[in-house]
């Protein structure tokens, strides 16, 4: 059977709504980073959702993490940054990953981890992250000029846009999609058994 010519490759690779998988991130020279376990929840006008759980794990290189609280991940078409937003009591409201080539490879989400990150913390505020690695990486690896002038310009857009609690990165859209992740999974401490 032929793949129908007016659904976009992507959309024909996203699995039912519930279907586990790994998010795999990778560095701009090919070199696994984070893989997440987490759960297709759905899509919106936004871009397609995702969720972990408290109890699942992501992992990298010399480092594992099993999550503490409830999270979403929001993959948008652009495919230049991936959201990640914390259910409460995390300290960390909204996580954001500038990217490159995020998408759908192989009926599972893949991102280019590009350094920078938009973080809104309880304590600290919004403020951009790893400013630091970006410099040193974009010497490194040869970051082309085209690239690191949209993917700074876009940082700053961000920053304003979760500064504002501009959908989809305000409170409202969380929840949202928090009560989906626990609706379609459950319990967590009973979903083993």
């Amino acid at each position: 059977m032929s793949a129908d010519p007016n659904v976009p490759a992507e959309a024909s690779e996203r699995p039912p709504v519930g279907t586990k998988v790994e998010f795999r991130w990778r560095k701009w020279d090919g070199s696994t980073h984070w893989v997440h376990e987490c759960v297709y929840l759905g899509s919106d006008e936004w871009g397609d959702w995702f969720g972990q759980r408290g109890g699942w794990r992501s992992d990298r290189p010399g480092r594992s993490v099993v999550v503490i609280e409830d999270n979403v991940m929001l993959l948008p078409p652009s495919g230049d940054h991936v959201l990640t937003m914390n259910a409460r009591p995390h300290p960390t409201r909204v996580y954001i990953d500038i990217a490159w080539d995020a998408r759908w490879s192989g009926g599972e989400p893949t991102g280019i981890d590009m350094d920078l990150d938009v973080v809104d913390q309880e304590a600290r505020g919004v403020y951009i992250d790893d400013e630091d690695e970006w410099q040193e990486h974009r010497v490194l690896y040869g970051y082309p000029l085209d690239l690191v002038e949209k993917l700074e310009a876009l940082t700053a857009d961000l920053f304003a846009a979760v500064t504002a609690h501009e959908p989809p990165y305000d409170p409202a859209t969380a929840a949202h999609w928090l009560a989906r992740l626990v609706d379609s999974t459950g319990d967590p401490a009973t979903a083993e058994r």
